[in-house]
């Protein structure tokens, strides 16, 4: 058993591949502050789309980058009522029709 176990490596510590004309993906640093007056910056893909917020590492406050780009304003839709979406299934017409019939029904009862 103690001919076979590997000595003088940890078994996924260094890489024997030789580091020689290994090329690195091109990159960029982005800066961001926090609500907290934390400053961090994140490595990111030169291809990749850049957000305009992250968490910050320390706090958990969400950050906005430090070179002013700001977030595209998301369209935000009105809130959907009751009778919004009753509206949706009946016309004034039809409603007007259920009233009276219930209204009838309610004042027959004694």
């Amino acid at each position: 058993m103690a001919d076979k176990a590997l000595r003088g490596h940890g078994l996924g510590s260094k890489s024997l591949a030789d580091p020689s004309g290994v090329e690195m993906a091109a990159r960029q640093e982005i800066a961001f502050d926090c609500p907290n007056a934390h400053h961090f910056a994140v490595t990111f893909a030169a291809e990749a789309e850049l957000p305009t917020e992250w968490e910050c590492p320390r706090c958990g406050q969400m950050a906005r980058r430090s070179d002013g780009v700001e977030p595209e304003p998301k369209e935000v839709k009105p809130q959907r009522t009751h009778w919004d979406m009753l509206r949706e299934r009946r016309s004034i017409e039809q409603l007007e029709d259920i009233l009276a019939e219930r209204l009838g029904e309610i004042r027959q009862k004694p």
